[in-house]
Protein backbone atom coordinates (compact mmCIF):
# COMPACT_ATOMS: atom_id res chain seq x y z
CA UNK A 1 0.00 0.00 0.00
CA UNK A 2 0.85 3.56 -1.06
CA UNK A 3 0.53 6.80 1.17
CA UNK A 4 -2.02 7.54 -1.09
CA UNK A 5 -3.29 4.55 -0.47
CA UNK A 6 -3.48 4.51 3.03
CA UNK A 7 -4.34 8.48 3.28
CA UNK A 8 -7.81 7.86 1.19
CA UNK A 9 -9.35 5.86 4.20
CA UNK A 10 -10.64 9.36 5.19
CA UNK A 11 -12.22 9.86 2.06
CA UNK A 12 -13.65 6.53 1.48
CA UNK A 13 -14.96 5.90 5.10
CA UNK A 14 -16.46 9.28 4.79
CA UNK A 15 -18.21 8.19 1.60
CA UNK A 16 -19.67 5.42 2.97
CA UNK A 17 -20.48 6.33 6.84
CA UNK A 18 -20.73 10.19 6.22
CA UNK A 19 -19.27 12.84 8.45
CA UNK A 20 -20.00 15.67 10.85
CA UNK A 21 -20.19 19.01 10.15
CA UNK A 22 -18.57 21.50 12.02
CA UNK A 23 -20.54 22.80 14.91
CA UNK A 24 -22.23 19.58 15.50
CA UNK A 25 -19.64 18.35 18.08
CA UNK A 26 -21.66 18.96 21.07
CA UNK A 27 -24.71 16.34 19.90
CA UNK A 28 -22.31 13.66 19.76
CA UNK A 29 -20.06 14.26 23.10
CA UNK A 30 -20.59 11.51 24.44
CA UNK A 31 -18.12 9.65 22.18
CA UNK A 32 -15.84 12.47 21.09
CA UNK A 33 -15.25 13.42 24.94
CA UNK A 34 -14.04 9.75 25.38
CA UNK A 35 -11.81 9.59 21.58
CA UNK A 36 -10.24 13.03 22.36
CA UNK A 37 -9.78 12.33 26.39
CA UNK A 38 -8.31 8.42 25.77
CA UNK A 39 -6.07 10.35 22.87
CA UNK A 40 -4.51 13.26 25.57
CA UNK A 41 -3.75 10.81 28.15
CA UNK A 42 -1.71 8.82 25.90
CA UNK A 43 -0.39 12.00 24.29
CA UNK A 44 0.67 13.36 27.72
CA UNK A 45 2.36 9.88 29.19
CA UNK A 46 4.04 9.58 25.47
CA UNK A 47 4.84 13.11 23.79
CA UNK A 48 6.16 11.16 20.40
CA UNK A 49 2.42 10.43 20.06
CA UNK A 50 1.68 13.90 18.85
CA UNK A 51 -0.96 15.30 16.30
CA UNK A 52 0.42 13.98 13.01
CA UNK A 53 0.49 10.10 15.16
CA UNK A 54 -3.16 10.42 15.81
CA UNK A 55 -4.10 11.40 11.90
CA UNK A 56 -2.07 8.31 11.50
CA UNK A 57 -3.44 6.58 14.53
CA UNK A 58 -7.65 7.40 12.73
CA UNK A 59 -6.45 6.16 9.28
CA UNK A 60 -5.21 2.68 11.17
CA UNK A 61 -8.55 2.84 13.24
CA UNK A 62 -10.83 3.51 9.79
CA UNK A 63 -8.92 0.27 8.73
CA UNK A 64 -9.41 -1.50 11.31
CA UNK A 65 -13.17 -0.77 10.95
CA UNK A 66 -13.02 -1.61 7.38
CA UNK A 67 -11.94 -4.93 7.99
CA UNK A 68 -14.33 -5.86 10.49
CA UNK A 69 -17.27 -4.35 8.87
CA UNK A 70 -16.32 -5.69 5.09
CA UNK A 71 -13.65 -8.35 5.90
CA UNK A 72 -11.08 -6.36 3.31
CA UNK A 73 -7.91 -6.64 4.83
CA UNK A 74 -5.21 -3.81 4.02
CA UNK A 75 -1.50 -4.43 4.72
CA UNK A 76 -1.44 -1.32 6.96
CA UNK A 77 2.33 -2.15 8.88
CA UNK A 78 4.05 -0.06 6.68
CA UNK A 79 2.51 2.94 8.52
CA UNK A 80 2.62 1.46 12.17
CA UNK A 81 4.95 2.73 14.65
CA UNK A 82 4.80 2.61 18.30
CA UNK A 83 3.53 6.12 18.65
CA UNK A 84 0.62 5.91 16.46
CA UNK A 85 -0.44 1.95 17.61
CA UNK A 86 -0.53 3.54 20.89
CA UNK A 87 -3.07 6.47 20.27
CA UNK A 88 -4.92 3.45 17.87
CA UNK A 89 -5.51 1.58 21.08
CA UNK A 90 -6.52 4.82 22.60
CA UNK A 91 -9.33 5.61 20.27
CA UNK A 92 -10.51 1.95 19.73
CA UNK A 93 -11.06 1.26 23.90
CA UNK A 94 -13.48 4.79 23.48
CA UNK A 95 -16.37 2.34 21.49
CA UNK A 96 -14.63 -0.93 19.95
CA UNK A 97 -16.00 -4.22 21.11
CA UNK A 98 -13.36 -6.11 19.79
CA UNK A 99 -10.93 -4.05 21.58
CA UNK A 100 -12.64 -3.10 24.77
CA UNK A 101 -13.94 -6.74 26.52
CA UNK A 102 -16.33 -4.94 28.64
CA UNK A 103 -18.15 -3.40 25.20
CA UNK A 104 -18.01 -6.64 24.14
CA UNK A 105 -19.79 -7.97 26.80
CA UNK A 106 -22.51 -5.22 26.72
CA UNK A 107 -22.76 -5.45 23.07
CA UNK A 108 -23.24 -9.50 23.03
CA UNK A 109 -25.57 -9.01 26.16
CA UNK A 110 -28.25 -6.39 24.29
CA UNK A 111 -27.89 -8.13 21.32
CA UNK A 112 -28.51 -11.65 22.48
CA UNK A 113 -25.87 -12.75 20.02
CA UNK A 114 -22.14 -14.03 19.65
CA UNK A 115 -21.85 -13.45 15.99
CA UNK A 116 -22.50 -10.10 14.22
CA UNK A 117 -24.24 -9.85 10.80
CA UNK A 118 -21.93 -7.13 8.49
CA UNK A 119 -25.24 -5.00 8.98
CA UNK A 120 -24.98 -4.22 12.60
CA UNK A 121 -21.26 -3.96 12.50
CA UNK A 122 -22.08 -0.93 9.93
CA UNK A 123 -24.69 0.14 11.80
CA UNK A 124 -22.32 0.00 15.17
CA UNK A 125 -19.51 1.74 13.76
CA UNK A 126 -21.44 4.61 11.82
CA UNK A 127 -20.76 7.05 14.45
CA UNK A 128 -17.64 6.45 15.89
CA UNK A 129 -16.28 7.06 11.81
CA UNK A 130 -18.19 10.04 11.92
CA UNK A 131 -16.39 10.94 14.99
CA UNK A 132 -13.15 10.37 14.03
CA UNK A 133 -13.33 11.86 10.89
CA UNK A 134 -14.06 15.47 12.49
CA UNK A 135 -11.28 14.51 14.65
CA UNK A 136 -9.19 14.29 11.73
CA UNK A 137 -10.46 17.56 10.23
CA UNK A 138 -9.57 18.95 13.64
CA UNK A 139 -6.15 17.70 13.66
CA UNK A 140 -6.15 19.52 10.36
CA UNK A 141 -7.25 22.47 11.24
CA UNK A 142 -5.07 22.87 14.44
CA UNK A 143 -1.96 21.96 12.58
CA UNK A 144 -2.11 24.62 10.25
CA UNK A 145 -2.86 27.42 12.74
CA UNK A 146 -0.50 26.13 15.79
CA UNK A 147 1.84 23.75 14.49
CA UNK A 148 2.89 20.12 14.79
CA UNK A 149 1.00 19.82 18.39
CA UNK A 150 -1.72 22.11 17.85
CA UNK A 151 -4.60 19.77 18.01
CA UNK A 152 -3.15 18.37 21.27
CA UNK A 153 -2.80 22.09 22.84
CA UNK A 154 -5.84 22.96 21.51
CA UNK A 155 -7.44 19.93 23.41
CA UNK A 156 -5.14 20.47 26.69
CA UNK A 157 -6.45 24.00 26.57
CA UNK A 158 -10.43 23.16 25.95
CA UNK A 159 -10.71 19.98 28.23
CA UNK A 160 -7.19 19.22 29.78
CA UNK A 161 -8.20 20.06 33.32
CA UNK A 162 -11.17 17.49 33.18
CA UNK A 163 -9.27 14.23 31.66
CA UNK A 164 -7.50 12.97 34.83
CA UNK A 165 -5.26 9.42 35.33
CA UNK A 166 -4.38 7.46 32.70
CA UNK A 167 -7.80 5.09 32.71
CA UNK A 168 -8.91 4.90 29.28
CA UNK A 169 -12.67 5.77 28.72
CA UNK A 170 -15.21 4.41 26.68
CA UNK A 171 -18.64 5.36 25.57
CA UNK A 172 -21.99 2.59 24.91
CA UNK A 173 -23.56 3.68 22.00
CA UNK A 174 -27.46 3.45 21.67
CA UNK A 175 -28.81 3.65 18.52
CA UNK A 176 -29.53 1.26 15.35
CA UNK A 177 -28.26 -2.29 16.40
CA UNK A 178 -31.88 -4.26 15.64
CA UNK A 179 -33.39 -5.37 17.89
CA UNK A 180 -30.96 -4.58 21.05
CA UNK A 181 -29.08 -1.51 21.21
CA UNK A 182 -25.80 -0.71 22.51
Amino acid sequence: MQLYQFERIYINMEKEFGKLRKGEEEVYSMLLLPLEGNALKIHREFPASNSRRLREAIALVLFDIKEKCTGEAADTERFRNEDNEKLEKALLMAFDPYTNKEIMELFKRQNKKDEFTQDMLKNYYKLPVMCLLRIKDSIDTWEKQSGANGYFDFIESYMGSEIKGTEMNFSIMSFGMGKGKI
